[in-house]
């Protein structure tokens, strides 16, 4: 099978798993980096602060500015609903969010949970191609409005929000942003010295690295605080409980490091790669979802005119594709990303993600291309 999935996720790159198998097996450093009376817990911390010291690195922030999460899922909520609960605590009134409705499930659930305990939210309708632009979010904030949470890249058709525009506003406007960086690491310069946001989610299975392991930078700051949502032990300076996974941090830290390494000369492979699949398959009906806009390249979405994608999707055996994104594959509801666009139900039910990445080869591409140009004309005849 030939995958073009790597937006759901990524397979681990070997050069990481040989750093990761120095810390799991009897005859590694195993240890609980809580572990603070034997060598091997301290041998343990030092990996694991040595991993938030190389992400504060890339990143470009200060190394208590990063907690550790077991993803991209768990830093949206402590950011979230972390963010909020500190404000409240503090004595601050204002409880109006602010978001977009192609957000990740991760945090438009999260929303909508705050909706239930008194917040008043805002979801934001991106224009046609997709983007949230800073004058589309000036028009939604209020005297009342305490957090905006908008993603980087968009996990369904790899369109690029403006993030630094839009922290800068909300820094003007006195409110906290929030960024689901999850699409974008490894593949988009991150500068947090440059970009005033507040809050940014991470995980490591997007970027060739382990799953089960991400981290939230938090803003050092009088405002950007959050209060944990996993109690016990008081781990992470008592803002995440729970022991380190050492060999998912350290397998984190090198892939993070090779993605940025890499990330101009990959990113340009990659493009070409788009490229290719593109004019192999230009005799097909098709449309690219969000235009020329800004995307990153690794992520195609199309939509097949008249076409059911669920349909298609079955005539491509061969191919690990997906019809949206991996959170929401078993509904056969259109996409909601794609509805927000604008598309109809008709045309978000034709499309189809390819999602290109490291290990993707110039024969894969033609095979998949012609795959789907043979399907395509089946279908259609």
């Amino acid at each position: 099978m030939i995958y073009l999935d790597y937006a759901a996720t990524t397979p681990v790159d070997p050069r990481v798993v040989e750093k990761m198998l120095n810390f799991m097996g009897p005859e590694s450093c195993y240890a609980n980096p809580a572990s603070r009376s034997h060598m091997l817990g301290w041998q343990a911390e030092a990996a694991v602060e040595g991993a938030r010291k190389n992400l504060a690195k890339l990143f470009s922030c200060d190394v208590r500015e990063l907690v550790w999460t077991s993803g991209a899922t768990e830093s949206n909520n402590l950011a979230i609903k972390g963010a909020l609960e500190a404000l409240t605590l503090a004595g601050d009134t204002r409880r109006h969010i602010i978001t977009s409705k192609t957000e990740h499930k991760a945090v438009l659930d999260c929303v909508a949970y705050l909706e239930t305990q008194g917040c008043s939210a805002t979801y934001l309708s991106p224009d046609a191609s997709g983007v949230i632009t800073p004058e589309i979010l000036a028009q939604a904030v209020r005297e009342d409005t305490a957090l905006v949470s908008v993603m980087h890249v968009n996990n369904e058709t790899g369109v690029i929000n403006p993030i630094k525009e839009l922290a800068e506003l909300c820094q003007a406007r006195g409110v906290l942003m929030h960024v689901d960086c999850a699409q974008s690491a490894g593949k988009l310069p991150l500068d947090f010295s440059e970009i005033p946001l507040d809050f940014a989610s991470f995980c490591a299975h997007k970027i060739y690295g382990p799953k089960g392991v991400g981290a939230l930078f938090v803003r050092r700051g009088e405002h950007s605080k959050v209060l944990q949502q996993i109690h016990g032990g008081g781990h992470e300076r008592g803002m995440r409980s729970g022991t380190l996974p050492t060999h998912q941090i350290v397998g984190f830290s090198e892939a993070m490091t090779f993605a940025c390494d890499d990330m101009s000369a990959e990113q340009r492979r990659i493009e070409a790669c788009r490229t290719r699949f593109l004019e192999q398959i230009k005799s097909c009906a098709f449309k690219v979802t969000g235009g020329d806009v800004n995307r990153v390249p690794g992520v195609l979405n199309l939509t097949f005119p008249k076409l059911d994608g669920q349909m298609l999707l079955t005539a491509l055996p061969n191919l690990a594709i997906s019809s949206g994104s991996a959170c929401n594959s078993a509904s056969m509801a259109p996409s909601h990303v794609l509805k927000a666009m604008g598309l109809s139900d008709e045309e978000a039910l034709s499309a189809l993600r390819f999602s290109f990445g490291r290990f993707t080869t110039e024969a894969q591409i033609d095979e998949a291309a012609a795959d789907l140009t043979r399907a395509l004309s089946a279908l259609s005849a």
